[in-house]
């Protein structure tokens, strides 16, 4: 039987300020990816950290899981930390369900609890407490206690108390510690109002109570988060609040009767305006008799926009507040001990020019996340497109440095395509991108390569459908638009694939160097460099020319920065025709010829479409055979046939005809019943087998079909399937052990190997089902082999509608 092994996960961040945690025990990162958590190590393994380095890797090995359980996108992620031998994952999301994974076992299925009505928002707990608190737009908390089961092996959670929000409000964000020196917790909660709450437990086993109320915002508050002020463990606490208003608010929770000493005259308070800066004292006591009094502390200005989090780190004796912001910017924020003034320290991400629209004109950008290392060395937030920024912090210099993160798609990934010589591979999805991925070779003497994000070629104002390779450096691509477009490899990248990837790609000084997208505008456009001076006309720091020659000298993939902005492909042809959305495109094997389809409701629009590539003149006439939308077109091995199938439930082969315009083609069969519902997609098998297909269908088979020498396909064998087959493909270069490798993927999101015999094209041996953890949650949506002839394994793409972008080595060790 063939071995299947994860070579590589993509899967962007759901923007939400609570879809992420950074766990300080195992290193691991945790972010909701559409319905899916995704576990990602961004720091140095444990020898290295206790090695005394704790430098963030100089190779990203990416995404290491998915685990998928939750029907909807997760919006609240928690690392909790109960005891020393008691460590679980909360994750909660838009259903209102809340998942317990055991930490030392992710594999193990999480536990459900269901208590709320409406989405997760965030979650909290307390070290060593056993208590965690979930929160939901229900407008009530649920209080959780957790405990080693009886046999030691599990868990058990059970509901200790639920809280009805009064006067009702969404929470937000939540944030729960412990007084200093007792057992009672402080339990603070805000969102949709301009007030924090306070709820109070005398102990950890007796439910929470309404204590006090602060005010001053104003404006939906966004995060929460406690600290303790010294290591003094009878010091006091102090709460950090963010808001919609701009503004971060910190609050001191001082034990005894007396006021602390607080700062009467802040100069940085001088140009807040009216904001309200009372320095009332809150009073309250717990049920074991110990007096609080809470008072303001500090105000603390700086961004531009919402602020979505704000998160404390207390390392080296030291108090800093990292503040992640709509404006695109992370700031960190210290204690001048001179002054007694909060002051920012360190600002990161991208100037304000940069940054666009704001929320106030319905902008979704800036940043959602922002999170520290357990050390402080590192922080990590999660932008609008939802890719990951890292920065370390270098002691010697004292300056933090980007580094390479993770990034992926955020929504279905509706299109896949490799190059022509299997160097990178493409996508295209529903999130407005179409993205290279390649491999980066580390360095020549170990060999080692990873897979990253080469390039963001296209960003378009459209969903993205489809895409095919013509050339090595060229593709082609389709959306919800009645046009496709085309698109040449710039220079820039050529030479990146050829430092970081060992690939031989064309460099020649007559291609572009960069392309960027106008403003309101839709095609890349190349930038030229100019005749007296070689700069590119308009240069400037920010310019993609300049950015592009400062990477040239990197060592490593690009970072988010320029992935966003400076590796876009110019736009070299548009190809019109089609009077609806494009559907799907192909390729011919020489790449001379593209097919193209568009959704359609009747025969007039079911067409498909011809175009040369040298010209790039529509070929007449149109091909007509399907009166509905086409689902997918293939060009046989030796571009003999054009094979289409459609949700008529029908199959068309076109031959391609001598006397033909330019070798267009002509219809030769239509199979009107091919399947009993709908045909989703098709391949052809090998050229050494002769010219036969598969075809897929929602009536949850797959069947194979050889095409005779008058050009009409008999069935020859049908595989039955668990479900409706979305996607399937065939390693078309070559068989492997005498036998032909068919993958296809349903839709519950499985996906299975099945072998053909070369020679009657039936099923050779048992279905291989890949493991859960290598296939999508949700629908495949689309799947192709590598091309590689020379590979001591073959490597599957898998593109489905959980967002993620799978990359499966397949090896046929054991196949007979």
């Amino acid at each position: 039987m063939p071995k299947a092994a994860s070579a590589y996960l993509a899967a962007g961040g759901n923007r939400h300020p609570s879809a992420a945690a950074w766990d300080p025990d195992s290193g691991y990162l945790a972010y909701g990816a559409d319905c899916n958590v995704a576990l990602w190590r961004p720091i140095a393994d444990s020898q290295e950290q206790a090695s005394g380095s704790n430098s963030v890797k100089d190779q990203c090995d990416g995404v290491e899981y998915l685990l998928s359980g939750h029907k909807e996108q997760v919006n609240a992620i928690y690392f909790c930390n109960l005891s020393e031998d008691l460590s679980v994952l909360v994750t909660g999301s838009a259903n209102g369900e809340l998942h317990v994974w055991r930490h030392q076992d992710f594999s193990t299925p999480a536990t459900v609890l269901d208590l709320h009505k409406k989405s997760i928002n965030c979650i909290a707990s307390f070290q060593s407490s056993n208590i965690f608190v979930s929160a939901s737009a229900d407008f009530t908390l649920g209080i959780w206690h957790i405990s080693k089961s009886d046999n030691g092996s599990g868990f058990e959670v059970k509901l200790v108390q639920q809280i009805k929000l009064t006067p009702s409000f969404i929470p937000l964000t939540i944030s729960l510690t412990s007084f200093p020196n007792t057992d009672s917790l402080v339990l603070a909660v805000a969102g949709t109002r301009s007030f924090i709450q306070l709820f109070t437990s005398s102990n950890r086993d007796i439910g929470f109570s309404l204590a006090s109320t602060l005010t001053g915002h104003e404006g939906w508050i966004r995060s929460l988060s406690f600290t303790r002020e010294t290591d003094d463990p009878f010091g006091d606490l102090l709460l950090a609040s963010a808001s919609q208003d701009k503004y971060i608010r910190l609050w001191r929770f001082h034990c005894g009767q007396s006021d602390p000493s607080t700062q009467k005259s802040d100069p940085l308070l001088g140009g807040v305006g009216n904001l309200t800066l009372s320095n009332k004292t809150h009073r309250f006591s717990v049920a074991n008799g110990a007096s609080y009094s809470i008072t303001f502390e500090a105000l603390l200005l700086g961004h531009e926009d919402w602020i979505y989090t704000a998160q404390w780190n207390r390392s080296n004796g030291v108090n800093r507040l990292l503040s992640a912001s709509a404006d695109n910017s992370l700031a960190i924020w210290e204690l001048d001990v001179v002054s007694g003034v909060w002051v920012c320290t360190v600002r990161l991400g991208e100037i304000s020019a940069q940054k666009g629209a704001t929320t106030a004109t319905g902008s979704a950008g800036g940043f959602w996340i922002g999170l520290w290392s357990q050390d402080g060395s590192a922080v990590i937030s999660l932008g609008r497109t939802g890719s990951w920024r890292l920065w370390s912090h270098s002691d010697s210099d004292d300056t933090w440095t980007q580094q390479i993160a993770v990034t992926g798609h955020t929504r279905t990934v509706q299109g896949l395509t490799w190059a022509r010589d299997g160097s990178y591979l493409l996508t295209t999805s529903a999130d407005q991108t179409t993205r290279m991925f390649a491999q980066w070779q580390h360095s020549q003497e170990t060999g080692r390569r990873s897979w990253h994000e080469f390039s963001r070629a296209q960003i378009h104002g459209y969903d993205l459908n489809c895409v095919a390779s013509t050339t090595p450096t060229q593709f082609v691509s389709g959306a919800d638009e009645k046009l496709l477009r085309v698109f040449d490899q710039p220079k820039a990248v050529a030479e990146m694939l050829q430092n970081l990837s060992g690939l031989q790609s064309n460099t020649s000084s007559d291609r572009p160097e960069v392309a960027s997208i106008p403003v309101l505008g839709l095609s890349n456009k190349a930038i030229e460099q100019t005749a007296e001076n070689g700069e590119p006309a308009g240069a400037d720091d920010e310019s993609p020319s300049v950015q592009i020659d400062r990477f040239y000298g990197s060592s490593t993939p690009p970072t988010e920065d320029i992935l966003a902005r400076h590796l876009l492909w110019p736009e070299i042809e548009k190809l019109y025709g089609h009077g609806h959305e494009i559907s799907c495109v192909a390729s011919s094997q020489s790449g001379q010829i593209i097919a193209t389809a568009c959704r359609a409701s009747s025969i007039d629009h079911a067409v498909i479409r011809l175009y040369n590539t040298n010209t790039w003149r529509e070929l007449k006439p149109v091909l007509t055979a399907h009166t509905l939308t086409v689902t997918a077109l293939a060009f046989s091995p030796d571009d003999s046939y054009l094979l289409s199938v459609g949700r008529d439930r029908s199959f068309s082969i076109f031959a391609r005809g001598d006397g033909l315009e330019d070798g267009a083609y002509s219809l030769k069969q239509k199979n009107e019943k091919a399947h009993s519902r709908m045909v989703l997609d098709c391949a052809w098998l090998p050229a050494e087998v002769g010219p036969a297909f598969a075809t897929s269908a929602r009536d949850k088979t797959i069947r194979i079909w050889r095409v005779l020498e008058d050009a009409h396909a008999e069935p020859v064998t049908s595989i039955a399937a668990p479900g409706p087959v979305n996607a399937v493909a065939v390693q078309g270069l070559r068989l492997i052990n005498g036998a032909v490798w068919l993958a296809y993927g349903i839709e519950d999101g499985s996906v299975s190997l099945v072998q053909l015999d070369a020679e009657t094209l039936h099923p050779r041996g048992e279905i291989y089902l890949l493991p859960s953890a290598l296939h999508p949650s949700k629908a495949v949506a689309k799947m192709e082999w590598r091309p590689l002839s020379d590979s001591a394994e073959e490597q599957l793409a898998i593109a489905g509608e959980d967002s993620s972008l799978r990359i499966v080595a397949v090896h046929s060790d054991g196949v007979p």
